[in-house]
């Protein structure tokens, strides 16, 4: 049986991979994780109960009662003690749906979704704290925890992005001002901090910097949970007929469409969605599973058939040796099988509670290869080591092969896959099993692939990379740098251990024949020779583990060869302080498996403690199986590929495919020191400074203010390894994309002429450079977005397109004269030389406003002027004429 029908086969096999799916009408596999940081406190368990099953409610009610809440399961920290709690299987807290953490800087108390995919694309997390959770007063400030959830779930689930704005929280349309919001029927009133109507600004006529939205507590519409989840009217998502498409939101500019269209034509339950009919009656309670997972246990599953001979052998071994004496935990448990034409268990789960025990797992790990590849014996091998008594199996396989299977894979990988363990693959070359990939992604495991080319070292950082993170960062290897070099003379360089690192700090040097000369010298001038550096003779893998805590500053190697070899060497370091997280970079591919039909995207966050790292170097590298290589520079700059400017995600297209797979790699540097930590907020669930109620303002208790000075980021590298990727399209070449997506689009009206900007795409998504532009306007958003031919022109033949990634700044005559108070829409479409064209950019909307030198208070929505004076002038005739016909009654009185 060839590997594509075995593929084909465990395909229909397994249904799902691991985490959220939809079960019928209900949401199951949903993951919620304590972080350790947290101290117990079972009251929290009681609290995200609660939260799921009223937010089960809330959802229910929001899409039509077509879905609900059906199962979830509440991972709690390792350090929490209780008979309740059953063992984790295939949870772990980094790749929970839900985070329970303590605050974000930037955020507080407030909650959040990480996300910074394309509109429509599932986010990475939500972000919850204890006092969120525990504080009843903060209800009031965001609305109830269950519908705040349903809010979030929106940005985690579907890719929907909020509808109210931080940053332009007002906006100017028809001669009035008006809240961003959706949907376009919320009503409310403006007011300063102190309960003053506001005060517009001379230039903008918009209101000036302390002026607020306060919205009327009781409202006549029913949506939107992505403006003001708060509101008690508030149970749904806006819809097109109700959409508000001039607010300057990020719904507006990331997705140009109203929350419910999204959700039911672009996110990964669309399919779902529209097939499935509402529910008769009220949803059943949510059940939940409360699990932890205590110590690491873990096998590794070796493969030593013939085609592991030579330098794939040794480079297996180089990389079990630096995992069992770096990466792996004390007190985990760790138990060795190899496989070929038999399976063999090398050692039983034995407890690392001393080096001298790493050290014998060391020297059990084999040396030697022959034979065929039956893969199945040394899966069920390895299951059995991991089998408890009572026939449970618990913890994790790290499955290593380099080549097809000679038995039928296909009879031994379901049950593995419903064994409960967690089966993290990897491939050595471009022959091992294509079914690799799917274990992993079925079992809450890691894939990762290696070529051949010893000086990537990637199967060493594979292994590195397989760690289980409990929310604590201070207790996590992070891996400094990494770097190679065949020679045969000197291999020298530096090693940087930055302020935040430097407990556990190890050096891992392999060779390929014989061994060099090895020298490490610290910042101090101190110098470790070889006498004082560990060697694994037969791994040849030399290993200096720095005493207490590293020193600060540049440690340099100097590696001396006589004969031509390959050298690699390899830093890891744990933070230097319990109570200060170190930078830790974590990156990925936005699809593991990619047809070609969708654009590929690198993302690299990098941040400390949830601040985000800004203003650093970012490269990628993207290895294929057969050994060959591409280089990515990942920017932060809120174009092309990237969501956000100065959020610390960095991010890229990635254009040129390979066929097969291929592994990733992301290096990081500030070495001049430009970089900066931000606290930038993006969004979350919306504060509401308070509601109007009968024409009065009761205010909420003020939000508890959080940092916004960006802080100065020391000296530091990093590099991490990302799951591998697997691509297969059709035809020999990879396909060729139009330019990306203008998503930053400005526009300013100067007199009679318009001021746009924008970042240029490239002719190929953000590479190259695009051929030409369309620019387009109307006095009508709707047709513009609907109808941008036949929208008014722009004249662009002046413009010839910059390369993608510079600023676009042009300034055009339209060639009439712009009245004040008019609000113009512009959008452009980018064209490469095969003339296809880009989506339409976001929308941008200008307005003329003469400066006001004596600019008045807001009249308040419900307040305009007009009816206010002809009120008022009913009210003079009434009263004027009721005081005639008083003065009348008396005088006649008094005249009998």
């Amino acid at each position: 049986m060839d590997s594509r029908t075995v593929l084909v086969l465990l395909w229909m096999l397994l249904s799902s991979s691991t985490g959220i799916k939809l079960d019928g009408n209900g949401y199951v596999d949903v993951t919620i994780a304590i972080s350790s940081r947290v101290p117990q406190d079972n009251t929290l368990i009681d609290k995200i109960k609660d939260m799921v099953t009223k937010g089960s409610i809330h959802l229910h009610q929001a899409l039509d009662k077509k879905v609900y809440f059906k199962e979830a399961t509440i991972l709690v920290p390792p350090h929490w003690n209780s008979k309740d709690f059953t063992k984790a299987r295939t949870e772990s807290y980094e790749k929970a749906n839900i985070r329970i953490d303590n605050a974000n800087p930037a955020y507080g108390d407030e909650p959040y979704t990480l996300q910074y995919g394309e509109c429509g694309a599932e986010a990475q997390f939500i972000h919850f704290t204890p006092n969120f959770l525990r504080n009843d007063t903060l209800i009031k400030t965001y609305g109830s925890r269950g519908k705040v959830l349903v809010h979030e779930w929106a940005h985690l689930r579907w890719g929907v992005y909020d509808e109210y704005s931080d940053t332009k929280p007002f906006y100017y349309s028809n001669g009035r001002i008006k809240a961003t919001s959706c949907s376009k029927n919320i009503e409310g009133q403006f007011y300063d901090e102190s309960r003053q109507p506001c005060q517009t600004h001379p230039q903008t006529l918009l209101p000036t910097k302390g002026c607020k939205f306060f919205p009327n507590k009781y409202q006549n519409t029913d949506n939107s949970i992505m403006f003001l989840p708060s509101l008690d009217s508030v149970s749904t998502f806006c819809r097109e007929n109700e959409h508000n498409y001039e607010a300057p939101n990020l719904q507006n500019k990331k997705c140009g469409k109203a929350t419910w269209t999204v959700i039911f034509e672009d996110s990964v339950d669309k399919d779902a969605l529209r097939s499935l009919k509402p529910l008769l009656s009220s949803p059943p309670a949510p059940t939940f599973k409360v699990v932890q997972r205590k110590h690491r246990v873990v096998c590794l599953v070796l493969d030593v058939s013939g085609s592991m001979k030579g330098s794939r052998i040794l480079r297996q071994q180089q990389a079990a040796t630096h995992f069992l004496q770096t990466i792996i935990e004390d007190q985990a448990s760790v138990g060795i099988v190899t496989f070929s034409d038999n399976a063999k268990t090398l050692s039983p789960l034995t407890t690392i509670d001393s080096e001298s025990t790493r050290e014998k797992l060391i020297k059990l790990l084999p040396k030697v290869a022959g034979g065929r590849t039956y893969v199945c014996k040394g899966l069920n091998l390895g299951l059995q080591v991991l089998e408890k008594d009572n026939g449970d199996v618990i913890g994790e396989i790290i499955f290593l092969t380099d080549g097809e299977a000679s038995d039928n894979i296909n009879s031994c990988v379901p049950a593995a896959i419903k064994s409960g363990a967690n089966i993290h693959t990897i491939a050595l070359g471009d022959k091992a099993a294509k079914a690799l990939r799917e274990m992993a992604d079925k079992t809450g495991g890691n894939f990762f692939t290696a070529s051949d080319d010893i000086l990537s070292n990637q199967l060493l950082h594979g292994f590195s990379s397989l760690t289980i993170p409990t929310g604590d960062q201070t207790k996590d290897p992070v891996q400094i740098d990494s770097a190679g070099k065949k020679t045969s003379d000197w291999f020298n360089g530096t090693i940087l251990v930055d302020q935040t690192i430097g407990t556990k700090t190890s050096f891992t040097i392999t060779y390929e024949t014989s061994l060099p000369d090895i020298s490490i010298q610290s910042p101090s001038g101190s110098t470790y020779k070889q006498i004082q550096i560990h060697h694994y003779e037969s791994a040849k893998t030399v290993t200096l583990k720095v005493p207490g805590t590293a020193q600060p500053g540049d440690w340099k190697y100097s590696i001396q060869t006589t004969i031509s070899q390959s050298l690699t060497v390899t830093a890891t370091s744990q933070a230097a302080r319990a109570d200060v997280p170190p930078i830790v970079v974590k990156t990925r591919m936005n699809q593991q498996f990619s047809d070609g039909t969708k654009p590929m995207i690198v993302f690299a966050e990098v941040s400390q403690n949830y601040m985000s790292v800004i203003k650093t170097e970012v490269w990628a590298t993207l290895e294929s199986e057969s050994g060959s290589a591409q280089q990515l520079q990942l920017l932060d700059n809120g174009a092309g590929a990237d969501a956000f400017k100065d959020d610390g995600v960095y991010s890229r297209y990635f254009t040129q495919m390979k066929k097969g797979r291929s592994s990733l790699k992301v290096r990081v540097k500030n070495l001049d020191g430009q970089a900066r930590f931000t606290v930038q907020k993006r969004d979350g669930a919306p504060y509401v400074p308070g509601y109007v109620v009968n024409g009065v303002v009761e205010l909420n208790p003020p939000k508890p203010p959080v940092s916004e000075e960006p802080l100065e980021v020391g000296r530091f590298t990093r590099t991490a390894t990302g799951e591998s990727f697997e691509v297969d399209f059709t035809g020999s070449t990879p396909p060729n994309f139009p330019p990306n997506r203008i998503t930053d689009l400005s526009a300013e009206i100067q007199e009679d002429s318009v001021f746009l900007s924008w970042t240029a795409p490239g002719e190929d998504l953000d590479y190259g450079t695009a051929k030409s532009y369309e620019i387009r306007w109307s006095y009508d958003l709707q047709m513009l977005r609907e109808n941008f031919s036949n929208a008014h022109v722009v004249n662009t033949a002046a413009v010839s397109p910059l390369e993608a990634g510079s600023v676009e700044q042009h300034s055009f005559n339209l060639s009439f004269t712009i009245q004040n108070g008019t609000t113009l829409f512009f959008a452009v479409q980018s064209e490469d030389k095969q003339n296809a064209k880009s989506e339409t950019s976001n929308i941008a909307q200008a307005s003329k406003i003469l400066p006001d030198p004596n600019p008045s208070a807001i009249s308040n929505p419900g307040l305009n002027l007009t009816v206010l004076v002809i009120s008022l002038c009913v009210i003079m005739v009434i009263c004027f004429a009721g005081a005639v016909i008083t003065w009348s009654v008396r005088r006649r009185k008094a005249l009998i």
